[in-house]
């Protein structure tokens, strides 16, 4: 009798590791299920709106660059350079991408522009994203003992 393994393999980026994931053994479908599941999903377009908020949110710079405007709550393209360690024409490109997916608003006086956070959603997103990876950080040091 031939016995089934029911983790596959795959590669991950690092060329020697190998990670099984778990899989069903035997294919199942529960229609019912499935139906309510499906039913109570947004749109499409809603998952991708999301996916570009995490997108634009994959990338250090801009993460540092709001979480310096959560911690001022408004600096001007200067001051957010000078606090982020960015450039400042990085910083303007960084802020128009976060500007174009609604997480900033600007403002101009003068000569200078001004950025702070769009609305609290984004503290409310950070957050739970930091409490996230404290959590994780915190699972790995006690994996460790």
């Amino acid at each position: 009798m031939c016995e089934r393994d029911i983790f596959t393999s795959v590669k991950t980026s690092h060329a020697t590791d190998l990670v099984r994931i778990d899989r069903c053994e035997i294919a199942c479908v529960e229609p019912e299920r499935v139906a309510a599941v499906l039913e109570r999903l947004p749109e499409p377009r809603v998952f991708q709106d999301l996916s570009e908020v995490f997108r634009v949110l994959s990338d250090p710079g801009r993460v540092r660059l709001i979480s310096a405007l959560l911690e001022a709550g408004e600096l001007c393209v200067c001051d957010l350079a000078a606090v982020t360690g960015i450039s400042q024409t990085a910083c303007s490109h960084n802020l128009r991408l976060l500007r174009s997916s609604r997480l900033v608003r600007y403002r101009k006086q003068g000569r200078n522009v001004y950025y702070s956070l769009d609305d609290a959603h984004i503290r409310l997103l950070i957050d739970v994203a930091l409490q996230h990876v404290g959590h994780a950080e915190k699972a790995g040091q006690s994996d460790a003992r």
